[in-house]
């Protein structure tokens, strides 16, 4: 007779086969018979973790820290929730001594350092990792951090290598999506614009999902219906959040340089992509009655989703700060969401010429199950057509304290614009906002390195490099920014 499988060996079980709620419901009944269990709540935290509760998943870390200070699993998942949540010097310093060590969590601990000081602009800090020896080399992902050391002295080598590592069969898809559009970039610097464009499409082709446009809008155009006959069906039963400022802008639309401006003023925080909002959208959508009766879902659901924003969103939060600074990328579609459970949300839309979003979002990396319409043209247009018409009418109709900014305008003048958002907040101006480049918080995102440098035309008018992968569909949203440009 097989022996009976213990909590701990199904918790592990649960979690390799991908059944993240399952492994989360066995520890939880672990830890109500256990409730320090180090075994119980690692578990459950790993399991939140890759389900994007931060909040829930630090609880239990505190808890089986308390109990086992130095168990390196427990320090080695403090390490990546604190990269995950921008305290990168706090998770490199954690995870540096196990990388370097030979304890179970080593090879793993040693490619989470070498990802985050490689996009965190701690390029010497990787370079002196890149030397050490030991079982990583070993790896497959070694290869790929090989053809990115590569590249920092011959970035065309370097590209080559990365393209050739994306063709391979031995790495994870995911991983050889980053290569692929890494080698992109590494051409599009070069200059060799059609082997970026091909680079790009060929990584599309072989790494992305199946993604069908038409199902991912239809339940926006629902919403841009509703929103459209200009009735506010929303009436909020919770009590209006104070402190609170989104991003509601498609990706690649200047949102990096914005966040990373405004968190340098003293009373602004930003909590980078913060999951907050995806939880509330998830929650809602097992509500019956949302979104087409939202007075039909109980009062103390949408409390109970406010607390939880708001205990995870503070917990982020820099000390001394009274505002948090929300960067998902889901506010765009989801503000009948805000209007209901965080009232008094201040929101602030950027828009930047679509040819140039559409060229950064084709050549950049984006999981491909998150943001799957980047893989063509005409569906990155038909996005970008949509988050158009809705934005401004959504924010107008459910009645949501908005400013909208031009990513040129905040270029060309960014203390205007910085002042525009601070009244908006009603804070006075503060100088440091003009310096993004000397921010010290993690910007791990796609324009880390970019914002780096001091505020520049760079990237304005980069679609001219190509200009060949836009077509006559296009004249109409160009011309659209222009005019907005000009009236302001």
């Amino acid at each position: 007779m097989a022996a009976r499988e213990t909590p701990a060996e199904q918790i592990e079980r649960l979690l390799r086969s991908g059944d993240l709620p399952g492994a989360a419901r066995v520890a939880g009944e672990m830890i109500q018979k256990l409730p320090t269990s180090p075994v119980a709540r690692l578990g459950r935290c790993r399991a939140y973790l890759q389900m994007g509760m931060f909040l829930e998943a630090e609880q239990d870390l505190d808890v089986a820290l308390r109990s086992a200070p130095r168990d390196e699993l427990a320090n080695y998942l403090r390490g990546q929730l604190d990269i995950r949540t921008g305290k990168d010097a706090e998770g490199i310093a954690r995870l540096k001594p196990i990388a370097l060590g030979r304890g179970t969590c080593a090879l793993e601990a040693m490619f989470a350092v070498l990802d985050i000081c490689f996009h965190s602009n701690r390029r010497d800090e990787w370079r002196e990792l890149m030397k050490t020896e030991g079982a990583w080399r070993k790896d497959i992902r070694a290869e790929f951090h090989g053809a990115r050391l590569l590249a920092a002295t011959d970035p065309l080598q370097g590209a080559e290598a990365l393209r050739k590592f994306l063709r391979g069969a031995q790495a994870s898809r995911d991983l050889r999506r980053h290569a692929g559009f890494e080698a992109a970039g590494l051409y599009d610097k070069a200059g060799e614009y059609r082997t970026a464009f091909e680079t790009a499409r060929e990584t599309h082709a072989l790494t992305g999902d199946d993604f069908d446009i038409d199902m991912h809008m239809k339940p926006i155009l629902e919403q841009l219906a509703r929103i459209e006959k200009g009735e506010n069906w929303i009436t909020p039963s919770v009590e209006r959040v104070q402190g609170v400022v989104m991003l509601v802008s498609l990706p690649r639309s200047g949102t990096t340089l914005l966040e990373q401006m405004l968190d340098r003023h003293p009373a602004i925080s930003g909590i980078g992509e913060y999951e907050g909002l995806a939880r509330i959208y998830t929650d809602l959508k097992s509500q019956p009655a949302w979104p087409r009766r939202p007075g039909d879902v109980p009062a103390r659901v949408y409390a109970d989703m406010q607390r939880l924003y708001l205990e995870g969103a503070h917990r982020l939060r820099r000390e001394g700060a009274s505002w948090t600074f929300d960067k998902n990328l889901r506010t765009w579609r989801s503000l009948p969401e805000v209007a209901a459970i965080l009232p008094g949300t201040v929101c602030l839309n950027v828009h930047r010429d679509p040819r140039d979003m559409a060229t950064s979002l084709f050549l950049s990396y984006f999981a491909s199950g998150q943001i799957g319409w980047t893989f063509s043209f005409e569906s990155m247009r038909r996005v970008i057509e949509l988050e158009r018409r809705l934005i401004p009418r959504a924010m107008e109709v459910l009645g949501i304290e908005h400013e909208a900014i031009v990513y040129e305008d905040l270029v060309d003048d960014p203390a205007r614009e910085a002042q525009r958002c601070l009244s908006r907040l009603g804070l006075p101006m503060d100088e440091r906002v003009l310096a993004p480049e000397q921010n010290t918080r993690a910007a791990v995102t796609l324009s880390a390195m970019q914002v780096r440098k001091p505020i520049n035309r760079s990237s304005i008018g980069r679609w001219r490099n190509y200009e060949f992968a836009f077509d006559g569909a296009w004249d109409a949203l160009a011309a659209a920014h222009d005019a907005r440009r000009k009236s302001r």
